[in-house]
């Protein structure tokens, strides 16, 4: 019977431990995969795929990569989703006894990979952990690249969405019960690609995730932690702790706190909204380039980057945080050289969070210590700068800096300039820092001196005159003699290896002699190792000082940025208030202003507010800039309350707590969802979650059904939020249903504006305006010219649009609106002679010789009986149309 050699063996102990990785082991300079991780591993990173002797009747399939270049291919598995696990020699295979001793050092998974290569620099990296008990979301977010630690609960399914789309963790791992919870998991993967996985109900026992927080944060309870009042949010955190701590084989001391917090702390932003906005990405091309972030992301550091996106993601509903920051940007604008001097000290600072990140797991090499200390070096310069200003935020920035100005001077003693990348082959530490380094390094440079000695003393003892000594891995030091002169070498010359046209050879003094350089080599390649161990763990023993520090640098690289950009495009600080009223005076569209050439943007006025002008119904032909104006008016808002100045020439803005909008149509098809049903669900969340303190912006409301169910429920959703008892949530509600413009004067709070339009003959001028009053026609037909549809279609619907005229449906909406008709709830009906098909009247246009001409050119013979009887129905029900019209 076939038995596995013990090194497969090993092999596949490791791997039971590990079911669900990529195990790498490493055998020499590689890391080799075998088995089906082998095939998994050579289709995912096209590398050739072999195969192994291994004590079994095939062999087993086998494929590595080297352990030089492990991060790259690392990185490609991770971003596909995979978990790897490392299985590292722990003994120098050259002294080991037997099986070289090999251990799992680390599971590197998609929310824990720390790699500055794979991840994203102006992003944060998240593992996020949820757990679903007694009716509640527990959530956790953790980023092990620079330390941030966070956690929540909410109630709802949605809000939890809102919480996943807003952190966009690459990996999530659960508790059982949220699998069951009804969360849709697919559309998780799909839409985020997402790593979900449920773990065991060992990680999510209460009391040892609240042992586990209680030991790592060096706490006796709970309270001092700010985690009493986040039972699930608690079992959460202890559960993504208790999973890093598996993975990472890590003390994880760079995880110096945990920051709870509840989503009622900022500016509540849903998915739909953060997509039809674009905060971040474009709706269609998913880049950064068109989005608000993109207008204003003017930062040096990385650092800086993910803070400010965390800004734009979460703005602040708490007045004071606000007004704090407009102050900062206030003095950094009115000090222009003060602050440009700063941006230019920032420029030069590497990422400290990540870099500390590194320090901490062990993984930093000589080059990271190098940008560490460069980065550090600059701090002096900016707290010298800062001192000037007196803003209390900028006060803070100060306070919270900390110039590390010894631990910048040890790298400076310590490593060299320009050190390689490992930490194996020496060259780090610099002459004068360590007296054994300095000794052993005088060793190996003398010893090339007594080789050159050597060598030329030999050579004029044997007269062999090309006489050279050399080197290799696996004979060390030898003399090299080529065959033409081998008959001249001495008896005491002993030989080590037989070429085709040369002999080498080994004497005792070349044996003293190597063991004198290789033993000083070795050793000082040791030490160095060792010295530059010390040095970093000094830097890691730091790491709370130096957290602070980055956290400090990021919130003034954002404080100028947003100072930069106001400046730059003549933003002005907006007045914040708690009255609910929004005016702003000639603003612009941050995005589509910096998008547009020769300063063509029109500029608007807007006025909401929580009583006579709550609602905006707002009429004009597509193409006119009804969502521009809409949508600049939420970022106006949006930027106002992250602190930022504003594109208007004025404005002061009421807090709000929710932005919602509804904008443009699109199919879910993946999760069987019309258009229409993706509009109505948007809907719904909207009106049930909005408040009084919200503002809404809503975009052709009811286009995807019929003409009259798309008015009937445009009519009601206004009549809704207009009614202060259900809602009163200021509204901007752009439509193409002219018959809402009833509403004002009949409703409270409701208001007509349009988009200016200039007609010229068949043609339109689109003038960008928001006047008062409402438009009395879409221009439909004057837009599909513009966009280039056939004369013919566009003849023709002139003719059409006579015909079709909706005066009708107008007269009866004036008739609602003023209280003189009301709408009846219709009675069940068997006949059709008992339906009121008023209103389908004037969309008749059947003729009888239509009927009769189109029952002549029908081919009966090719038609099947069920094709015959739907086309007797189709027929039926327009000549019963055409009869209640003439009734």
């Amino acid at each position: 019977m076939a038995q596995l050699s013990p090194m497969m063996t090993h092999y596949l102990e490791t791997k039971k431990q590990y079911p669900d990785c990529i195990l790498f082991y490493r055998l020499g300079d590689f890391y080799e995969m075998f088995f089906e991780d082998a095939k998994t591993a050579s289709r995912e990173l096209e590398i050739t795929l072999t195969g192994k002797e291994c004590g079994l009747e095939e062999r087993a399939p086998m494929c590595g990569v080297p352990y030089h270049a492990v991060e790259s291919y690392l990185n490609k598995l991770v971003q596909k989703g995979y978990k790897v696990a490392i299985a590292e020699q722990m003994e120098d295979p050259k002294t080991a006894k037997g099986l070289v001793k090999r251990e799992v050092i680390r599971v590197v998974t998609p929310g824990t990979i720390t790699n500055s290569q794979a991840l994203e620099e102006s992003k944060n990296n998240y593992l996020m952990g949820i757990v679903y008990m007694d009716g509640m979301f527990g959530i956790s977010s953790v980023d092990i690249s620079t330390g941030d630690y966070l956690v929540t609960e909410v109630k709802s399914e949605r809000t939890l969405l809102d919480e996943i789309f807003k952190f966009a963790p690459s990996e999530i791992i659960c508790n059982e019960a949220f699998y069951m919870s009804g969360v849709d998991l697919e559309e998780l993967k799909n839409r985020l690609h997402v790593v979900v996985t449920a773990l065991e109900n060992r990680f999510f026992s209460d009391d040892s995730c609240r042992r586990l927080l209680r030991e790592h944060f060096h706490v006796n309870h709970l309270d001092g932690l700010g985690l009493s009042e986040y039972e699930a949010g608690t079992i959460a955190a202890g559960a993504v702790l208790s999973y890093l701590y598996e993975t990472q084989k890590s003390t994880l001391d760079h995880l110096t706190a945990i920051t709870p917090y509840t989503t009622g702390q900022y500016m509540m932003l849903d998915t739909s909204t953060r997509r039809n906005l674009e905060l971040t990405e474009t709706l269609r091309e998913k880049q950064k380039r068109g989005t608000l972030l993109w207008v204003l992301d003017k930062t040096k550091t990385a650092m800086g980057a993910r803070m400010l996106r965390s800004f734009v993601e979460q703005p602040l509903i708490d007045r004071e945080g606000i007004l704090a920051r407009q102050n900062a940007i206030e003095e950094l604008n009115m000090n222009y050289i003060s602050r440009e001097e700063m941006a230019e000290y920032l420029n030069a600072i590497y990422d400290l969070e990540r870099l500390i990140g590194r320090i901490s797991y062990k993984t930093a090499n000589p080059r990271d210590l190098i940008a560490f200390k460069n980065s550090l070096a600059m701090l002096p310069h900016i707290k010298k700068i800062l001192g000037e200003f007196g803003a209390d935020l900028l006060r803070e920035v100060d306070s919270g800096m900390d110039t590390l100005e010894e631990l910048t001077a040890l790298i400076e003693h310590a490593i060299v300039d320009d050190p390689p990348i490992s930490v194996r082959d020496g060259g780090i530490i610099k002459d004068g820092y360590s007296e054994e380094a300095d000794r052993l390094r005088h060793a190996k440079t003398e010893g090339k001196d007594w080789l050159a000695a050597l060598e030329a003393e030999e050579r004029e003892k044997t007269g062999i005159k090309n006489l050279k000594i050399k080197f290799n891995k696996v004979f060390g030091y030898y003399f090299e003699v080529t065959n033409s002169f081998k008959d001249q070498v001495p008896d005491y010359f002993v030989r080590r290896q037989t070429l085709t046209n040369a002999e080498r050879f080994t004497t005792d003094r070349l044996k003293e002699l190597e063991g004198t350089i290789l033993g000083a080599e070795d050793r000082l390649f040791s030490l160095e190792y060792d010295l530059f161990c010390q040095v970093r763990d000094t830097a890691g023993a730091q790491v709370e000082k130096i957290q602070q520090t980055a956290k400090a640098i990021a919130l003034l690289d954002v404080l100028i940025s947003l100072s930069t950009v106001a400046t730059r495009h003549n933003y002005v600080k907006p007045k914040i208030n708690e009255r609910g009223v929004i005016h702003i005076k000639n603003g612009r569209h941050p995005v589509v202003e910096q998008m547009m050439r020769d300063d063509m943007f029109v500029s608007n006025d807007t006025y909401l507010d929580n009583g006579k002008n709550r609602i905006s119904i707002i009429t004009g032909p597509n193409m006119a800039g009804k969502s521009t104006y809409m949508r600049q008016t939420a970022l106006i808002t949006l930027m106002a309350q992250i602190g930022s100045f504003v594109p208007a020439d004025e404005a002061n803005i009421g807090l709000c707590d929710r932005i919602f909008t509804r904008v443009g149509a699109s199919d879910d098809l993946a999760s069987g969802q019309s258009t229409f049903m993706v509009e109505m669900t948007e809907v719904a969340n909207i009106l049930r979650n909005a408040t009084r303190n919200s503002l809404l912006i809503l975009d052709e409301i009811g286009r995807g059904t019929s003409t009259f169910d798309g008015l009937s429920i445009a009519w009601a959703v206004v009549e809704y939020i207009s009614n202060t008892k259900t809602l009163g949530a200021k509204t901007l509600f752009a439509t193409h249903y002219h018959e809402l413009t009833e509403l004002e004067g009949a409703i409270s709070g409701v208001n007509n504006y349009c988009i200016a339009v200039k007609e010229q003959g068949d043609n339109i001028v689109f003038l960008r305006k928001i006047v008062k009053g409402g438009a009395d026609k879409s221009y439909g037909i004057q837009v599909a010219k513009l966009a280039g549809v056939p004369e013919q279609v566009i003849t023709r619907a002139k003719e059409l649009v006579e015909e079709l005229s909706d005066a009708d449906i107008t007269a009866r909406a004036k008739e609602i609106a003023s209280g003189s008709r009301t709408v009846q709830p219709k009675k069940s009906v068997e006949r059709p002679d008992e339906v009121d098909l008023q209103q389908m009247s004037i969309f008749d246009t059947v003729r009888e010789e239509d009927i009769i001409r189109e029952l002549m050119e029908i081919d009966i013979s090719r038609l099947s009986p069920v094709e015959a009887l739907v086309t007797l129905d189709k027929f039926q029900s327009r000549l019963k149309n055409r009869w209640e019209a003439d009734k």
